[in-house]
């Protein structure tokens, strides 16, 4: 890409190994020297032609000829022919460079990776790390090839779009909003109508110009026209931009291109005049002209400014910087070096801030999807530091450079990418949009017996309401279930950054408690489920709960344990804390109706004695009542058995009080039949008489709540 080319000087040194007593070709000689102008441009077709002419007599001949494939390579590397690029070296790895330049190798792999072509490309990362064990940017992209694959299938939800209105058949890089209200656009471009009309020939393309485009009213970017200021666009390269919190001041980065000349970039600060821009200053940010300094991204107050430079003393290639700004001396402090937090052996290049405080940038040195790709580093609090820097992932970065991302809100923004799609030819950097699809949510409800979960209802009314007043509802089928996710217009019923809650209602059945549930701060896709319970109103048959004979002492044998028949109401009790609960025991008929009434009380005392000091469960959420006799049970006779539950099928199902008169008529004729229907009669029963429990406000129990009665002797 141009601004990699531009603004990191990534030059390759020539390789020259002839001596005076060598013959070179005319045809080397030329395009030795407009290589080493970096007229890159004409260089490539010089030297690929120059390739052409030198027969391959000899070793030196051999090695002239690779020499020339290399450069026609790294010409083609320069303007971004990724394709052209990755042949020539091809050709110079037959002719054995690599023995001359082992980075051959090495850049033949960024190519092919560039390309998708993973496999290879590993095999030549791994041809270079034999050839210098020691450089750990092999280890970057073997790691880079290893896991592409895991990022696309890990990939974000993100869509990304080429912004075609904004994108010509040249170069379009590094967005950047100019105004608070994100309606100006300015980018670099090399389109026509810029300030020069020669071709640069570092690139075979025009000179970049700073442009903006304005977004109108339907949200559409117009045509961008030349950004107006007196001397902000030269005939020299104009590239990334940055404004302070107030949009008064402006950095963007300038590249002479003086021939014979190394000269690195700079930046440049203009403040604001009317609807213009001032004639800019240079920063005097190096200490050498050879030095480039670019890429600004300035903090809200206008006096911290991070860039990317090849200052001395950095990890390699381009690194992050920072300066602050003296007010009082009225100039920036000597740059600091960001540290091995954000920098690496490779190049960091295009920073710009989060609407948080992160840090976004590009990096080639850490593995990620392709070339250069976008991470972002974490703010420490307080402070002016960024790290753990993260790769931001696939759709956004691509086996092609990705870089200069600028946020717009949470979900969208506008970055720079070389992928396929891009206007005109592929691995030619355009901009793109990217946004996060809003999530999708949907609801299903189960209602269930809060007894019995396996028991499901049918026609039950569930209701949802929002904080932002939406309210609607529905029955449940005979699953017992009911499902909410698109209404009929295609919007979605569970909305982003709402908070709601479900209520169920029933005919004879009694609502236990709401269920709340929020998408605050839910960030992806979710089906929320909820198994919401509702509870009939009539007794809870409890597992049965057994007593020696006049007795209430809670009987444990080899039969039963009735204590852990009662663990069913510790657990109701703990699932739904709020619950009062009335706890009744039974007696069959057979002894006085006194003594029966005294030994059901004492029965029901027992087993909440064990729940409450056993158990834990707070005394004050339950009232005991002996029924004594006087309650028999219903039950149902169907295909000659007793059934203790309600069929929900009550074809050729009888419904049976069991009273003393029915089961006397068993005592003769059908023993078994005559105990067993006794046996049912005698049972502890449950029945929820609220569900407001308050421990703060809950009167305390009487005195005598434990206290077990004599049986009266008649």
């Amino acid at each position: 890409m141009k601004i990699k080319s531009i603004l990191t000087t990534l030059f390759v040194g020539v390789y020259t190994f002839f001596n005076t007593q060598v013959y070179v070709p005319k045809q080397v000689r030329i395009a030795n020297e407009q290589y080493r102008n970096e007229n890159f441009c004409e260089a490539a077709s010089l030297c690929a032609k120059a390739y052409l002419k030198i027969e391959r007599k000899g070793q030196l001949a051999k090695r002239m000829k690779g020499e020339m494939a290399f450069k026609t390579a790294e010409c083609h590397r320069q303007v971004e022919n990724v394709k052209d690029a990755n042949e020539w070296y091809e050709k110079a790895i037959v002719l054995k460079y690599y023995e001359k330049v082992p980075d051959l190798y090495f850049l033949n792999a960024e190519m092919l990776r560039s390309m998708g072509e993973f496999a290879k490309a590993k095999e030549n990362y791994k041809l270079y790390k034999e050839l210098k064990p020691n450089d750990k940017k092999s280890d970057i992209g073997i790691r880079s090839c290893d896991i592409a694959n895991d990022f696309k299938i890990n990939k974000t939800k993100h869509v990304v779009t080429n912004v075609a209105a904004l994108n010509k058949e040249v170069f379009e890089m590094a967005p950047m909003f100019g105004d608070k209200k994100e309606s100006l656009l300015l980018f670099s471009s090399t389109r026509q109508g810029g300030v020069s009309s020669m071709k640069d020939p570092r690139s075979c393309n025009n000179y970049m110009d700073l442009w903006v485009s304005e977004m109108d009213k339907k949200g559409n970017w117009q045509e961008p026209r030349l950004l107006p200021g007196d001397g902000i666009n030269t005939t020299d390269n104009e590239g990334t931009v940055c404004f302070d919190g107030r949009g008064k001041r402006m950095f963007f980065t300038r590249c002479p291109n003086l021939k014979k000349q190394n000269l690195g970039c700079d930046i440049w600060m203009s403040e604001a005049k009317g609807k213009e821009w001032d004639i800019p200053k240079k920063l005097i940010l190096k200490t050498h002209d050879s030095i480039s300094v670019g890429h600004p991204c300035v903090n809200d107050d206008g006096n911290y400014l991070i860039f990317s430079s090849d200052l001395p003393g950095g990890f390699g290639g381009k690194d992050l910087w920072y300066t602050t700004y003296n007010k009082k001396d009225t100039n920036w402090a000597t740059p600091i070096n960001m540290g091995p937090e954000i920098n690496t052996a490779g190049n960091e290049l295009f920073p710009t801030f989060s609407k948080s405080g992160d840090l976004y940038y590009a990096t080639d040195g850490l593995p990620g999807v392709g070339g250069l790709d976008i991470f972002k580093a974490t703010k420490v609090a307080n402070k002016e530091k960024w790290e753990n820097p993260k790769n931001i992932g696939y759709p956004i970065n691509s086996v092609s450079n990705d870089y200069a991302l600028i946020e717009k809100d949470s979900k969208t923004g506008y970055f720079t990418s070389e992928r396929v799609g891009s206007v005109g030819k592929n691995y030619k950097p355009d901009i793109w949009k990217y946004e996060l699809p809003p999530n999708l949510y949907d609801l299903r409800v189960n209602v269930h017996s809060l007894t019995d979960k396996a028991v499901k209802i049918e026609g039950a009314t569930v209701t949802v309401s929002s904080d932002n007043n939406q309210k609607w509802e529905g029955l449940t089928n005979k699953e017992g279930t009911i499902y909410w996710d698109k209404k009929p217009n295609g919007d979605r019923f569970i909305q982003e950054k709402q908070s709601y809650t479900i209520t169920l209602s029933k005919d004879n059945y009694i609502a236990v408690k709401p269920q709340a549930f929020t998408t605050v701060g839910v960030d992806n896709d979710q089906n929320f489920i909820f198994d919401l319970p509702l509870l009939k109103n009539a007794p809870i048959r409890l597992p049965e709960v057994r007593y020696p004979l006049a007795q209430w002492s809670l009987l444990s044998d080899s039969t039963i344990s009735s204590k852990d028949s009662l663990n069913f109401v510790f657990d109701l009790m703990v699932e739904y804390p709020n619950m009062i609960l009335e706890l009744s025991s039974h007696t069959d008929a057979r002894d006085t109706d006194k003594r029966n009434q005294v030994l059901s009380e004492n029965r029901a005392k027992a087993c909440i004695k064990y729940l409450v000091e056993e158990k834990g469960i707070d005394a004050r959420r339950f009232v005991p009542v002996g029924k004594g006799e006087f309650s028999p049970r219903t039950v149902w006779k169907k295909d000659g058995k007793y059934l203790v539950d309600e069929p929900q099928n009550m074809e050729g199902v009888e419904a049976i009080v069991l009273t003393e008169a029915f089961i006397n008529q068993f005592k003769k004729k059908d023993k078994r039949t005559f105990e067993m229907l006794h046996q049912l009669n005698r049972r502890t029963e449950g029945k929820v008489l609220s569900m407001d429990f308050n421990k703060d406000t809950a009167p305390a129990v009487a005195t005598d709540f434990f206290e077990f009665k004599p049986i009266p002797k008649k």
